[in-house]
């Protein structure tokens, strides 16, 4: 990338072509990279919400932004250089995304070509843009739409996303999958979680937040999270509400008597967000939390999250499908294992476009075995939450199904009927298992399904 001469680029657009180049090349994660340059980068509160709406918004819509560039430039993108690739995504979405006037996202484009790869690029990118700049975006989407070979794959097209995603949302949803599809396309408000036993969600000085719905634990609140005096403390943290609905979820599943009094154990704790949340349910019922962690700087987050506690838990570096801890030790095991996090794509819009269905086999398997050493965990009388970040029946009911096949004994608890103020909560496939949805409760697309093992 060009180094030389002075930039003639926005700072915004600069640090957005930055995130953006690191995703590209260094398969990073848009939200990590963007916190990484708004740090870096000295900027105003109006440059940094264009640089993030930059960065967040290409991410989101990057594959129908490579089919509108492919098609507008005639050549697939593979024949052009990644920096180059960059430079043309982040003008197509200021030319069809946002509201900046066609000549003005032409030169802007061409600029951060000259200042980020060199002289000899602003050609091409001058070129592919104006003809980008032809269309607006649903006039793209139509065209592209048209060429689509099967409705499947217009609906992929129609709500940007690759196609295997919107299969499994059309089998489980039918209608209303394009509904729910479109959500995902909407970034979501930042939602806020209280720790029990340190601060009560009305004591939190935030006049702006509202309460979440379903969430007794959850805030709204637009801006900077670390603004709040709680937050920095400790007291608070950000986790989404569908998040803090599981943790709640597991805390009030059924136990014996006997295991009632024993330990909890959150299984996959990184970075640690449940894991607080159990913490203090925990210590609400006098007993306490251990948090496992596989990654030692993951487990190193968990410990930063629960460190407000003054008592009530513990961290180990430990591997969940071989723990370092004694069978049938825990009366409540969560397992939020992990997932192709098909559930948050409203909060890391890359990811849709990141995951394959290669990487679902892999994470299935890995999930099968989890479940597995979770159960082995869990005492007689003692419940077993089993949770992903995705809608995905492979990571959810065919894994719930397939452990009940193998697992005699383990009984199936009706976990909607936990959360009744949570309409529609069922899953379309066995209404005892809990699936959220982004377009029905403005949270992640949580699943969540709770066993139980015999006294």
């Amino acid at each position: 990338m060009s180094q030389r001469g002075r930039h003639r680029s926005s700072p915004a657009r600069l640090a957005a072509f930055e995130a953006l180049f690191q995703v590209a090349t260094k398969d990073a994660y848009a939200n990590l990279a963007l916190n990484q340059v708004l740090s870096k980068h000295r900027m105003d509160a109006q440059q940094s919400a264009v640089c993030t709406e930059l960065v967040n918004g290409t991410a989101r819509l990057l594959g129908t932004y490579d089919r509108v560039l492919e098609t507008a430039g005639g050549r697939p993108l593979s024949s052009l250089q990644p920096a180059v690739v960059t430079v043309l995504r982040l003008t197509t979405h200021e030319l069809l995304s946002m509201r900046t006037p066609t000549h003005a996202a032409v030169d802007a484009g061409v600029e951060l070509a000259r200042d980020a790869v060199g002289q000899r690029v602003t050609g091409v990118v001058n070129a592919i843009a104006r003809k980008v700049a032809a269309h607006d975006l649903d006039e793209w989407v139509t065209l592209l739409s048209e060429a689509a070979p099967d409705p499947v794959d217009a609906l992929a097209t129609a709500t940007h996303h690759p196609r295997w995603i919107t299969e499994v949302y059309a089998d489980l949803l039918g209608d209303e999958a394009r509904t729910a599809l479109e959500a995902n396309n909407v970034a979501p408000v930042p939602t806020l979680v209280v720790r029990p036993g340190l601060v009560e969600r009305d004591q939190v000085d935030a006049p702006d937040a509202t309460p979440t719905t379903f969430s007794p634990f959850g805030l709204h609140r637009a801006g900077n999270p670390s603004d709040l005096r709680e937050v920095r403390r400790g007291q608070v943290g950000v986790q989404d509400e569908g998040s803090q609905l599981m943790a709640w979820l597991a805390s009030l599943a059924p136990t014996s008597r006997d295991a009632a009094g024993l330990p909890w154990l959150d299984l996959c704790a990184g970075p640690g967000g449940k894991a607080a949340l159990l913490t203090g349910l925990a210590r609400q019922r006098d007993t306490w939390l251990l948090a496992g962690e596989r990654a030692p700087h993951r487990a190193d987050l968990v410990r930063k999250a629960l460190s407000a506690y003054q008592d009530g838990w513990a961290v180990v570096a430990a591997d969940g499908t071989r723990p370092a801890w004694q069978p049938g030790s825990f009366g409540r095991v969560m397992a939020d294992v992990p997932c192709t996090g098909l559930g948050s794509l409203r909060r890391r819009p890359e990811s849709r476009w990141r995951r394959t269905t290669d990487d679902l086999d892999e994470l299935v398997a890995l999930q099968r075995q989890l479940i597995d050493a979770a159960w082995r965990s869990v005492a007689p009388g003692g419940v077993l939450a089993y949770v992903t970040c995705s809608p995905h029946p492979a990571e959810t009911i065919d894994q719930v199904r397939a452990f009940l096949d193998r697992t005699p004994g383990a009984e199936l608890l009706d976990a909607p009927a936990l959360l009744p103020d949570v309409p529609g909560a069922g899953h379309p496939g066995d209404a005892r298992m809990v699936q959220l949805w982004p377009h029905r409760h403005r949270t992640d697309a949580m699943f969540g399904a709770l066993l139980r093992k015999p006294s």
